[in-house]
């Protein structure tokens, strides 16, 4: 009478298991088409025949394109697609243990490369779609106001360790870290120019040291 209920709750578990790697198998296809199409030339058929699953399953699990490039972009941007935010991942951590603003720039600089690696191109796709779909709009506004609490938090830390410029105030040091991260820069440094990703997190940590930091200079040596 009492071996039901565990069979019961393997056959729920082998469920979830199923659908969450359905899920995955949705993102990784949605990234494809979104990057080769743009979100003007994606549709949820194509996710669907790419992920090898039907329209109905796209629809249900995510119910818009919106909603669709939204949870990729989230994913792009983190690894995975564990419910963990980007400030309470390892690489923050290790950031926040920086005794240096040397070290704390590197680390920082070498998980917004790899987190632009995998997302830039999607973010790019939200400001393309923007204009003509009210739902990008808002999406668009949510990505904006991300990389604002990434950029204050960086400001604060970074001003922990050492102090700013006499003429840098802390807004123009948050826009600065802002503009710096902006996906179209990492999109035009790294398809464009042709750098590395090494070359673009060695770029980003000397100039946030050399535009923000009262010793910037010095700073700007031991951030490589």
């Amino acid at each position: 009478m009492q071996a039901a209920p565990p069979a019961r709750a393997y056959h729920s578990q082998l469920r979830d298991a199923q659908a969450h790697q359905t899920r995955r198998r949705v993102l990784a296809a949605a990234t494809r088409v979104f990057l080769d199409g743009g979100y003007g030339g994606a549709t949820l058929r194509a996710v669907a025949d790419e992920a090898g699953v039907s329209l109905a399953m796209i629809e249900l699990l995510f119910g818009s394109k919106a909603n669709l490039l939204k949870a990729a972009i989230d994913v792009a941007i983190a690894g995975d697609d564990e419910p963990v935010a980007m400030l309470d991942r390892a690489w923050a951590a290790s950031a926040q243990a920086a005794t240096t603003a040397a070290e704390f720039l590197n680390v920082m600089a070498v998980a917004v490369a790899n987190s632009q690696s995998r997302s830039a191109g999607l973010v790019l796709a939200v400001f393309e779609g923007a204009a003509r779909d009210p739902k990008l709009a808002q999406l668009r506004m949510q990505m904006i106001a991300q990389r604002t609490v990434m950029a204050t938090w960086i400001v604060e830390r970074l001003a922990r360790l050492a102090p700013l410029r006499i003429d840098c105030r802390q807004q123009e040091a948050i826009d600065t870290v802002w503009l710096l991260m902006d996906p179209a820069v990492f999109e035009r440094l790294t398809r464009h120019r042709q750098w590395s990703l090494d070359q673009y997190s060695t770029w980003l940590a000397r100039s946030a040291a050399r535009l923000l930091l009262k010793d910037g200079d010095k700073e700007t040596k031991e951030a490589t």
